[in-house]
């Protein structure tokens, strides 16, 4: 039974670890640019014309 117990507690505190890494995470801005990275593979570069060799 104590088992049980002491695996619970492990358990929430990797889900509280995970919960202030999560927070931490938007209030730093990490979610902020949410529309170009799925839309940049879409786009090729451009080539680069300066690159001449004659």
């Amino acid at each position: 039974m104590s088992v049980i117990i002491l695996l619970l507690g492990a358990s929430l505190t990797v889900a509280a670890g995970f919960l202030v890494a999560f927070i931490w995470s938007v209030k730093s801005g990490q979610f902020e640019d949410d529309y170009s990275p799925a839309h940049r593979i879409l786009f090729e570069d451009k080539p680069d014309n300066n690159n001449s060799n004659g």
